[in-house]
């Protein structure tokens, strides 16, 4: 990373569908080990900032840098090989593999040897216990032999965290991870996410606001696409302008 201690950044970060700007001139800074949130009404452009900065869409114009290496043209794939990976609203999992398989699929995956590892589970010693490790970090040793399909949802989306942990990132993007949740356990599930170690910096975006002022550190406000403001989670909520376009009162 940067000596700055700069992450990841964007300056000037557009993107156009035809007349439609999704996201405009967007320059943004995430300090190494933040918790950064970024939130905003439906439609302010927060997922398709993501898609973004991790190469699901090609900018129209702007740059991004993970630390001080500009990633604007990189695929996906290089992009999660320098050190970025997300998760997404909709969790992609493998619903007929258990737990541990997955995990460990997933390490084989970075290690590129994710065609032979199932063959092989006996051999992969290293990698059981590198994924064993990343399920007491997520509290899932318990479902290690439990296959996806039967976990409640939050165990799901707990699972596809590790899933993005095993690629070693030091960029986490995770979208909406809360979502479909039931209260109670958004909570939990950030009080985990919360647990993570500071290497990795996690930027999320998350609608229920108590989450957000709970476990966000700092928080930017998008609007149509651009960035209304940014602040610590007692500028934000004592900002008029946010509550007005936002949480709902002046």
């Amino acid at each position: 990373m940067s000596a700055g201690g700069v992450a990841l950044r964007t300056e000037g970060l557009s993107k156009r569908f035809g007349a439609f700007d999704a996201v405009s001139d967007v320059s943004l800074s995430f300090a190494q080990g933040a918790r950064h949130a970024l939130i905003g009404p439906n439609g302010a452009g927060k997922t398709t900032l993501i898609n973004l900065l991790t190469g699901v869409f090609p900018a129209t114009a702007g740059n991004v840098w993970l630390g001080d290496r500009e990633i604007t043209h990189l695929p996906q794939h290089a992009r999660v090989k320098q050190g970025m990976t997300r998760t997404f609203q909709i969790n992609t999992l493998f619903p007929g593999l258990t737990v541990l398989e997955s995990v460990v699929l997933a390490i084989a995956e970075r290690q590129g040897r994710a065609g032979v590892w199932y063959r092989t589970v006996v051999r992969e010693q290293a990698a059981i216990d590198e994924a064993n490790a990343l399920l007491d970090v997520l509290q899932l040793r318990g479902e290690r032999d439990e296959e996806t399909r039967n976990l409640a949802y939050g165990k799901q989306r707990l699972l596809e965290i590790a899933l993005a942990l095993a690629t070693r990132p030091s960029i986490l993007l995770l979208d909406e991870p809360a979502a479909g949740i039931p209260t109670g356990e958004s909570a939990e599930l950030f009080g985990v996410i919360a647990t993570l170690p500071r290497d990795v910096t996690i930027v999320f975006i998350e609608h229920d606001m108590d989450l957000v002022f709970r476990f966000a550190e700092r928080i930017t406000v998008l609007v149509g696409g651009t960035v209304l403001t940014e602040g610590t989670p007692t500028q934000i909520a004592g900002n008029a302008r946010v509550r007005e376009v936002y949480l709902g009162h002046g």
